[in-house]
């Protein structure tokens, strides 16, 4: 039978992971709303630049929904830019046979990975210490882009 301080330090063990795990649930359901783009903080690094962006974020139940809505603003033309994705974490969301989504939490991360052909961007979304959500996005032959958000 295990003594009283053997069974005080287990319950204690068992009640700080059920903490973290909480805690971690909640960092996660921070990312959720809608999110408005901030141009002059974000680092485009060469690539064109978006005049006006969404970014809403959902997460419940184990599922993820991200909706983008871009404009780009060229000399001679406007670009509008819209994506969705909504599924389980960790699954793979498909599109055909060409184009494959999957987001998955890193800790308090967000990394989600689109495949299109050979083309493969990865997109990695953080709640930062002022409140404001950073996505970074990577893609081959391109240089890194760095969004920042605030809530609307």
């Amino acid at each position: 039978m295990p003594s009283r301080l053997t069974r005080l330090f287990l319950t204690s063990i068992s009640g700080l992971i059920l903490v973290s795990a909480t805690a971690l649930a909640m960092d996660h359901h921070a990312l959720n709303g809608k999110w408005r783009l901030v141009p002059t903080r974000s680092e485009f690094n060469g690539e064109p630049m978006i005049q006006t962006g969404t970014l809403t974020i959902g997460y419940r139940d184990r599922n993820i929904y991200i909706s983008h809505d871009y404009v780009f603003d060229g000399k001679n033309v406007t670009v509008s830019y819209q994506t969705s994705m909504d599924g389980r974490v960790n699954s793979s969301i498909r599109e055909g046979q060409a184009y494959k989504t999957k987001a998955k939490w890193e800790g308090d991360e967000l990394k989600v990975t689109s495949t299109q052909g050979a083309l493969t961007t990865v997109e990695h979304y953080r709640l930062n210490p002022d409140g404001t959500l950073g996505v970074t996005v990577e893609r081959p032959d391109h240089p890194t882009v760095t969004l920042m958000f605030e809530r609307e």
